[in-house]
């Protein structure tokens, strides 16, 4: 089955809803307007049942198909929040709201999944009920893990569940995906180093955190290239390095550094924490300062399931003639916690030639949608056929 000819005949009322959420992006839970978008056209398309407010802002739409014999209840899942970026595209439609953008797609992504749900509510041509989820808070906040925790699996009866993401570099409405381990394991840290400061020409009365820093710094590295089986993935990442003084002649008194860690498994996972506190403990007390550290762990890794992959993928090979293996991402995902909760599987579509997500310079490729909406509307009817 290749694309479907009704998302070509409606391409043009799609696209409009994407510049729409576009123009008006909303970050992380203050996804109030597009959420209020959302649930209307749902109701418009005339859905069951619509349901707002879980995970704070969170929309659940329910289709049901012209039969039920078996019992069979799929989930469909697409983000809806922006980045805090400043657009620079220069597009008639570009972002309203100064400092935030959808640099990541995800008004693509809601688009294409209402797209799917008109269709679907249209036709019924399906045996099951089909769950549509519109998340907030992809971006950091953890939107998804908070409408698994507002029982929305169990509420809606959800058996199995799949994503989507778009993805710039590849070929317009083209596919890929891969099986276990997709998408990394994202944790955070803060460490405040402290020693003794003082005057910049005494520095033997002092206990410079700027030296130990930066030999702290370094020293993380190891992680990566000392302790980890060459084979695994790992990425420890200092992405900020703040001194308590910023003056020519004082040596500070505190520094504090932030930064990242990607890992593909459990296992690294722990090492990596692990390794931190010692190196950060080690070299503090070396130089006679101390290290105040909080380790914070954020979405888990991302683990497609074996069967909901290999049957994406020949959906996905139906609707576009071809579906390629996916690389190892070190991004993350919260989709992670509805595939901890639930069987399925998480897919990539071609963005075509564009900027990179997060670049205040993308844009979501429109000609994208035919192709996205049939991959949603075919896992439906595929995984449960009408009687």
């Amino acid at each position: 089955m290749p694309v479907k000819n009704r998302f070509a005949e409606l391409q043009t009322e799609i696209t409009e809803w994407r510049r729409d959420i576009h123009a008006h992006p909303e970050i992380l839970f203050e996804t109030h307007r597009t959420s209020a978008l959302v649930a209307e056209k749902l109701k418009t398309f005339g859905c069951d049942e619509v349901v707002t407010g879980i995970g704070r802002t969170g929309v659940v739409g329910v289709i049901k198909g012209k039969s039920d014999s078996k019992g069979r209840v799929i989930g469909l899942r697409a983000d809806m929040d922006a980045l805090p970026i400043h657009e620079a595209t220069g597009l008639d439609y570009a972002s309203k709201t100064d400092g935030a953008m959808h640099a990541c797609g995800h008004d693509g992504h809601t688009a294409m999944l209402l797209g799917a749900a008109k269709y679907l509510a249209e036709t019924r041509n399906f045996d099951g009920t089909v769950v549509v989820i519109f998340q907030p808070a992809e971006e950091g906040g953890g939107g998804g893990k908070e409408m698994c925790d507002d029982g929305m699996m169990d509420r809606f009866g959800i058996q199995e569940v799949y994503g989507m993401h778009n993805w710039p570099g590849k070929p317009v409405g083209s596919f890929a995906i891969r099986p276990g381990a997709f998408f990394a394991a994202t944790d955070t840290f803060d460490i405040t180093l402290e020693g003794l400061g003082g005057h910049a020409a005494k520095p033997q009365e002092t206990i410079d955190t700027t030296v130990m820093a930066a030999q702290t710094v370094l020293a993380l590295q190891t992680i990566a290239s000392r302790n980890a089986d060459p084979v695994d993935q790992v990425v420890v990442s200092v992405t900020s390095f703040e001194t308590s003084s910023k003056a020519f002649n004082v040596i500070p008194q505190k520094v504090q550094l932030k930064g990242t860690v990607r890992t593909m498994s459990p296992e690294m996972r722990d090492l990596a924490e692990k390794r931190i506190k010692e190196i950060c403990n080690g070299i503090s007390a070396t130089f006679g300062g101390s290290a105040d550290i909080h380790y914070h762990r954020g979405y888990p890794v991302m683990v497609n399931h074996e069967e909901q992959t290999e049957f994406a993928a020949d959906v996905a090979r139906a609707v576009s003639g071809d579906c390629e293996d996916a690389p190892l991402v070190m991004g993350g995902e919260d989709f992670a916690f509805m595939l901890e909760e639930r069987p399925g599987a998480y897919i990539l579509v071609g963005n075509g030639d564009t900027a990179m997500v997060h670049h205040p310079e993308y844009n979501f490729n429109d000609e994208a949608i035919p192709a996205g909406c049939s991959w949603w509307a075919e896992i439906v009817e595929r995984r449960m056929p009408a009687a």
